[in-house]
């Protein structure tokens, strides 16, 4: 036994004396040993079972749903809650208007008629914007009505808010001034009879469908050149009170970009404004929209009589017709067609009301027939600016504003004018600026135009 110890240690001896001399070898010996480890149970792995062959089993449990008429109780003890949207309209009365809102409540028709506060729902203007909320039997919850602003210096930039709300047997009213929130939106369409029915099932307010019309004036005849099939898209502001887009305010829905395809023919324009300098539409080439004479000088109207011989309707014979007649009610607005100062502004023989305006380029134009004359000798006015209003005056037949140009005092075709007359250009400081603004706004029409294809598909 003690031989054995002896041997034992000194073979201990010699082990920690080698492991001492010979460090690097060792750690290189278990290296390869780990390696060989690695590599058997590489090798074993192939050996187990293939997931294929190993036995299956089905397990069946019964569900036990819970019990429906619990859940059937549960939904009968929560209130029910309906929402309805209307706008006030010129005949309304307050029976009326709670018959179209669905509203059975004898005591909120009475609050609504007699409180004071309450009582402005139905007074001044029409088209107040109304929201209801009642319960399953129809009892008022709340009302609430958004219109222009009480205040007229806050009208173009805040609107109000009416709140009729029931406090136990009773109700109280409040109005309050909130501000008008802008929201950019999307909106594309395909032509199938005008351009304000295709706006109309696109959901586009009617002054963003006047804008398109305005800024494509002088590429497309509206009247004449409007295809079936021509597809346009737009990004536009919009005012809204509450997440709601009003509709009493025409600056709102201003068009900031659009693109418009006629007759296969691509037209887009691009809202640009630097600095101090005057805002305008210019086309993905930096080319402005904006001529020195309008196409029209009348938002929507009619061609009745063009730049031509005619049947004189009064004197009954032959004659040159001087001008272009555009048949529209009485009272529509009448624009001028560019930049000039008021050379007259009165009645004139046969044309009766009469505006005459003197333009750059010894260019004159004559508004006649007139209801109302709305500027003053020597006054400069812009283009665009309203300057009176059509009507029947003078030797006329019907209500109709007859407009006539003459260039160094010959008279001119004005639909010819227009369109050849000159654009405003674009700095070569503000190019740069434009580019990028440009860039943003393509995209933007390209996603429009996505979302109405993608919308179709679903529809097919």
């Amino acid at each position: 036994m003690k031989n054995l110890d002896r041997a034992v240690a000194t073979t201990g001896s010699r082990t920690r004396q080698f492991i001492h001399n010979h460090p690097r070898s060792l750690a290189s010996a278990v290296v390869v040993a780990l390696m060989g480890f690695g590599v058997t149970a590489f090798g074993i792995a192939p050996m187990a079972p293939d997931a294929s062959d190993l036995p299956r089993r089905l397990v069946t449990e019964i569900v036990t749903p819970d019990d429906t008429s619990v859940q059937l109780e549960a939904l009968a003890n929560h209130p029910l809650q309906l929402y309805r949207s209307d706008v006030t309209r010129s005949a309304d009365t307050v029976d009326s208007v709670m018959r179209r809102l669905n509203v059975a409540d004898a005591a909120a028709a009475s609050f609504l008629r007699t409180d004071k506060t309450a009582r402005k729902l139905l007074e001044g203007r029409v088209g107040k914007m109304l929201q209801v909320r009642t319960g399953e039997t129809g009892l008022l919850e709340e009302l609430v009505a958004r219109y222009p602003a009480e205040n007229a210096d806050q009208a173009g930039t805040h609107f109000s808010r009416l709140r009729v709300t029931r406090f136990k047997d009773g109700f109280i009213a409040m109005v309050e001034t909130a501000p008008l929130s802008s929201q950019v939106r999307l909106g594309s369409g395909t032509i199938r009879s005008s351009l304000f029915a295709a706006t109309d099932e696109s959901r586009i307010p009617d002054p963003v469908a006047t804008q398109l019309a305005e800024m494509f004036s002088t590429d497309i005849d509206f009247h004449r050149e409007l295809r079936k099939g021509d597809t346009f898209s737009v990004v536009y502001e919009a005012l809204t009170a509450d997440g709601e887009p009003v509709s009493w305010n025409q600056s709102s829905g201003r068009v900031l970009a659009a693109e418009f395809v006629n007759n296969g023919k691509a037209h887009a324009a691009v809202w640009f404004q630097d600095g101090t300098q005057k805002g305008g539409y210019y086309g993905f080439d930096g080319q402005s929209k904006r001529r020195s004479f309008l196409s029209s000088p009348m938002e929507f109207s009619r061609v009745t009589s063009g730049f031509s011989m005619r049947f004189h309707p009064i004197l009954q014979k032959w004659r040159a017709h001087l001008g272009v007649d555009y048949g529209a009610p009485t009272g529509t607005a009448v624009r001028n067609v560019g930049d000039g100062t008021v050379t007259f502004a009165g009645w004139q023989n046969g044309y009766g009301n009469v505006i005459q305006i003197q333009h750059a380029n010894d260019r004159t134009t004559l508004y006649g027939h007139l209801s109302r004359i709305g500027v003053r000798v020597g006054q400069h006015v812009e283009q665009g600016a309203v300057i009176g209003n059509v009507g029947a005056t003078g030797w006329a037949t019907g209500p109709h504003l007859h407009f006539e140009l003459k260039v160094k005092g010959q008279h001119q075709d004005p639909l010819l004018i227009a369109k050849a007359s000159e654009a405003v250009t674009l700095s070569a400081a503000s190019q740069a600026k434009f580019t990028t603004v440009a860039k943003e706004f393509r995209q933007q029409l390209q996603a429009a135009v996505a979302a109405e294809s993608h919308t179709v598909a679903l529809l097919d």
